[in-house]
This record gives structure tokens, C-alpha cells and sequence, in this order.
């Protein structure tokens, strides 16, 4: 029987299962979407994904580089609380989620998802099995690569903050220093060239409308303007940063001095633009002996 879109769509409105998991019951019960809720039930993946809608917003970061330090991977997994993201079959799973995106090298998230695991199942699938098994929402949200010339060096702070960097000339000293820093400080990209225009004009935009309030000529409020546009690119970006092992000096000095340049980095912090539901231990606690 021909599976078609329609057919999906009713079994994921009444199981709330994701497309891919929707399609492969219906092709094991031959379309039935009867047999195939029945058969998601009793493999948990209905109930499981009935948990879809809580906010994930702890987690950890995963990271995983190649053998010769020329390719490297940040994967953020997401569960409801800190005590799950804590456990051995959630951190297990990270990192083996991590080892399949360095080595299978998918394009983007839904053929990560999509991907075959040592066990022969999908990434997906074993998401579904271990929200089944511990009882929370677990999204499998971002994913970062670099492929590089050069070396990668790597920094993971805890298992919240991960950053890769990818350092021209520089030795493995100077490239973890680098990682750290831009752990704790936050640069959005390398320099002011790669700042996004969209955040630039919007910055621009904020700027103006202050200077205006001070209620001087057109000309003076340009140069306010430019002078705080210099300082905001100086903050968010790493080359403009100052140093954090040396506040007296750049970050763009510091390279400079070694005769190094950062031709890229990735940093990723779990939990990062997700808006988490703010509740108290006592609610929280009787929230999962309800759930």
C-alpha cells in the first residue's frame, strides 16, 4: 500500500510522533493507522513524544575531533533538568551522537537524525528509546563542524560551554588559551568583517535613537554614533576583545605577536536562546511524580 502524506499527517496529529516515525509504523502495519498507533504504543513512541512539548533546556555540549586533528564536531542534546543530563544513559548518548556526526558528516540536522548508530539504529529512534526509558523530553538541537588545514583544538567547560577553534600557525598552548577565552567572553564571530550585517544595522539603529536624546547637531550624533559602533564591534569580536589571561592586550595583538591568525571558531552553550519555564524544587518534583 502507498503511504501517502495525508496518511502521515493523521498519524502524527493523534500521536504527535514525529514524519519519519509516523511513516515507518505505517509501513509496518500496511498502512493501517489503527495497527500503527497501536504498534507506537506499545513501542513507547507515542507516549514518548507525547513529552515533545516540554521545554528542554538543560543539556550538555559533546565533542568529538578526528585522529589528526582536522575535523571536529559540536553536538548540544537537551533534557528537562539538570539531574537527567547528568545520568550516564543521557551523557552516553550524547557523546555517541557526537561520534556519529564526526564520522558520517551530515549535511545538517534531519540527516543527523536520520543517521545509523553502531547499534543500526537511526539517531532519531534512539532519542525516542531513551525519552521512553528516562522519562523526559530529549531534543537533539544543534550541530556544529569544522574541517580544517590547519588543527582544530577543542575546550569544553564542564558540559555546557563547548568551542572549537581553528588557529593558522599557532601551538596548542596559544589555541587552548584562545578556547577558554572564547568560552568566557562570547565572541560572535573572528572580526568585524564577519559581524552580521542584520545585528550591525540593528545595533546602528539602537545607537542613533540614544544619541538623538541628547539633542545635538546631525553631525555630532554621526560621530557618537561611529564611536559607539567601534566599541560595540570591539566587544564582539574576538580579534577586538581584550585578552583574558591579559586584559592590557588584544586578542588581535596577542596573534600578531605569535605570528598566528584564527581562521574560525564555533562556540555552543546548552540552553542558549530557549526560554525555560521557571518553576520551584517543590513544583518542579511533584510536576514528575505527576508526570
Amino acid at each position: 500500500m502507498t503511504i501517502t502524506a495525508s496518511l502521515v499527517k493523521d498519524l502524527r496529529d493523534r500521536t504527535g510522533a514525529g514524519m519519519m516515525e509516523c511513516k515507518k509504523a505505517l509501513q509496518e502495519t500496511n498502512g493501517d493507522i489503527e495497527a500503527a498507533v497501536e504498534h507506537m504504543r506499545k513501542t513507547g513512541l507515542a507516549k514518548a513524544d507525547k513529552k515533545a512539548g516540554r521545554i528542554a533546556a538543560e543539556g550538555m555540549v559533546a565533542v568529538e575531533t578526528s585522529e589528526d586533528g582536522k575535523h571536529a564536531v559540536l553536538v548540544e542534546v537537551n533534557s528537562e533538568t539538570d539531574f537527567v543530563a547528568k545520568g550516564d544513559d543521557f551523557q552516553n548518548f550524547a557523546r555517541d551522537v557526537a561520534k556519529v556526526a564526526l564520522e558520517q558528516a551530515p549535511a545538517d540536522l534531519d540527516a543527523l537524525m536520520a543517521a545509523k548508530m553502531k547499534s543500526g539504529k537511526t539517531v532519531n529512534d534512539a532519542r525516542q528509546e531513551l525519552i521512553a526509558k528516562i522519562g523526559e523530553n530529549v531534543q537533539v538541537r544543534r550541530l556544529a563542524r569544522i574541517d580544517t588545514d590547519y588543527s582544530i583544538n577543542s575546550y569544553l567547560h564542564g558540559a555546557r560551554i563547548g568551542v572549537l577553534i581553528d588557529v593558522k600557525d599557532g601551538d596548542e598552548e596559544l589555541s587552548r588559551d584562545l578556547a577558554m577565552h572564547i568560552a568566557a567572553s562570547r565572541p560572535v564571530c573572528v572580526n568585524a568583517k564577519d559581524v552580521p550585517a542584520e545585528l550591525l544595522e540593528k545595533e546602528k539603529e539602537i545607537f542613533t535613537a540614544q544619541a538623538q536624546e541628547s539633542g545635538k547637531p546631525a553631525d555630532i550624533i554621526e560621530k557618537m554614533v561611529e564611536g559607539r559602533l567601534r566599541k560595540f564591534l570591539a566587544e564582539v569580536t574576538l580579534l577586538g576583545q581584550p585578552f583574558v589571561k591579559d586584559p592590557d592586550m588584544s586578542v588581535e595583538k596577542l596573534l600578531k605577536s605569535k605570528g598566528a591568525e584564527v581562521v574560525q571558531f564555533v562556540r555552543m552553550e546548552v540552553g542558549e536562546g530557549i526560554e525555560k519555564k521557571t518553576e520551584n524544587f517543590a513544583d518542579e518534583v511533584m510536576a514528575q511524580v505527576k508526570g
